[in-house]
């Protein structure tokens, strides 16, 4: 895998084009290490009307996940 590939994790949540409840959509990992215990960070992309941002999340929190542009959630992580 290049440095610049994304890839899908082995979780229904991980996997790259999983949208989750809050219309943030996953676009997979490149195996940088999370903020969190074991995690790695996944690229999000905030699906909202209009908002289009692009942030990083650990990938236990992909399924809940918010939008820290247009929705309050947490600042995003590098990935």
């Amino acid at each position: 895998m290049s440095e610049t590939e994304f890839k899908s994790g082995t979780r229904p949540t991980t996997v790259i084009g999983y949208l989750n409840r809050n219309n943030q959509k996953n676009l997979g990992t490149r195996g940088v290490a999370g903020n969190d215990h074991m995690q790695v960070a996944y690229k999000m992309a905030c699906e909202q009307d209009g908002c289009e941002a692009v942030y990083g999340a650990n990938g236990s929190d992909i399924f809940q996940r918010k939008c820290p542009r247009c929705q309050g959630g947490k600042p995003g992580i590098s990935f």
